[in-house]
């Protein structure tokens, strides 16, 4: 799934500038649990979590995640941003719930981890 039809999807709001056009997610994992996305082995994956921190961020850069989406109506500091953009992450935020979210997602073809 391109990272546009990602956002209008999920009523999201892309928040960093870093590049879309080569992204395509695959498949998705939904945690505010940063040690169990350190334990992905996977390309093409996007989180999904209600956790904006600088924390989210490094995980992800660790994980070689490319795409981070804050549910809840999270968001994403201007440290994080920076952050993100420093690792080509994109940051996308959406007012809607998590589980609506993965819902969604999965529903149009994205694939879950586990």
């Amino acid at each position: 799934m391109d990272i546009t039809t990602l956002i209008k999807l999920t009523n999201g709001k892309l928040i960093t500038n870093t590049k879309t056009e080569d992204i395509d997610i695959e498949f998705a994992m939904a945690s505010d649990l940063m040690s169990d996305v350190l334990t992905l082995d996977t390309v093409n994956t996007m989180l999904i979590t209600g956790l904006a921190n600088l924390q989210t961020i490094r995980t992800a850069e660790m994980s070689d995640v490319h795409c981070i989406l804050l549910a809840r109506n999270k968001k994403s500091t201007p440290e994080m941003i920076e952050l993100a953009e420093q690792n080509s992450i994109i940051i996308i935020e959406s007012a809607s719930a998590l589980f609506k979210i993965a819902g969604i997602l999965y529903g149009n073809g994205v694939k879950a981890l586990f």
